[in-house]
């Protein structure tokens, strides 16, 4: 599933294509794309022809582009395989199209979106925009998504805190939107693999000093993958000119069961863990004493 940094590539190659661009025409192929919107594919169309987008925000895994004088905002989420990709009109079809849009851009003009999705998960809806935490104006829908790392109004300090309350392990932490957003499976394996924390590890078991080191290498883990444009299994993780990211060559622990570990040599080992798995170094990353896995 996209985590932040592929995200974050999709909202800064979407955001010279649509800020300021006036949207000319709606077409809802497919109205399961728009389950997360209140209404019908009439209504979608209408709630977006004619208005004018601003520059594309995100948090977490949520993406929006909100509309310029109205207190609402295009949102998408792009689930398992979902994509936003940028098109010239008229130009060859792209697979499992579910909407596209046609656009105005001032400095362009008429320029096409197109969001794809081959599973479904994802959708696109207007939402209205709602007071968050940061004091940010986010979509309803994402009101209950924590700031992540790279946000600049993130207090690491404090979530450190926070999750040293916490008795569950650390991955499970990580991945809890509600306590820092952004994270999955992909780069907690990773952050943990820089920490040499066990999965497990009880968050109430870190120091402070241990817990703000952890989410100082969740917040390298995050810039490094941003800066290599994401982390590209298949077909399915692209930017907006469908092109892949490259992090994968980078990775030191998800998808390496098996093979030697880059810090010590190891065999890197694959556990299941709540229906996923993780992988870890068995001898870098011990399990905690007294912790059943």
């Amino acid at each position: 599933m996209p985590e932040l940094p592929e995200v974050e590539v999709v909202r800064a190659g979407l955001a010279p294509a649509v800020t300021g661009a006036r949207v000319e025409g709606v077409e809802v192929l497919d109205a399961r794309s728009i389950a997360r919107h209140d209404g019908d594919a009439a209504a979608f169309e209408a709630a977006l022809t004619g208005r004018t987008l601003g520059a594309p925000e995100r948090r977490g895994k949520f993406l929006w582009v909100p509309i310029r004088d109205r207190a609402d905002a295009l949102l998408a989420h792009l689930g398992m395989s979902g994509q936003v990709l940028v098109r010239e009109p008229g130009t060859a079809p792209d697979r499992h199209t579910r909407i596209r849009l046609l656009l105005d851009q001032p400095d362009h003009g008429p320029i096409e979106i197109r969001f794809a999705d081959q599973r479904i998960f994802g959708g696109l809806a207007v939402r209205p925009l709602v007071a968050a935490d940061g004091g940010r104006a986010v979509p309803d829908q994402a009101a209950h998504i924590a700031l992540d790392p790279i946000d600049a109004g993130f207090d690491a300090s404090a979530v450190a805190r926070r999750l040293r309350r916490r008795r569950q392990g650390v991955k499970a932490a990580l991945l809890d939107q509600t306590l820092v957003s952004g994270i999955g499976n992909i780069y907690a394996d990773e952050a943990l693999w820089r920490s040499r924390l066990h999965y497990a590890t009880p968050g109430e078991r870190l120091t402070q000093a241990r817990a703000l080191a952890l989410l100082a290498d969740v917040r390298a883990v995050l810039e490094q993958a941003l800066a290599e444009g994401g982390t590209s299994f298949d077909a399915q993780y692209v930017n907006v000119n469908g092109q892949a990211g490259y992090f994968e060559h980078s990775l030191h622990a998800y998808g390496r069961g098996g093979q030697p570990c880059h810090r010590c040599g190891a065999i890197m080992v694959r556990e299941p863990w709540a229906n996923r798995s993780s992988t870890r170094c068995p001898r870098c990353q011990r399990r905690p004493r007294g912790i059943a896995v």
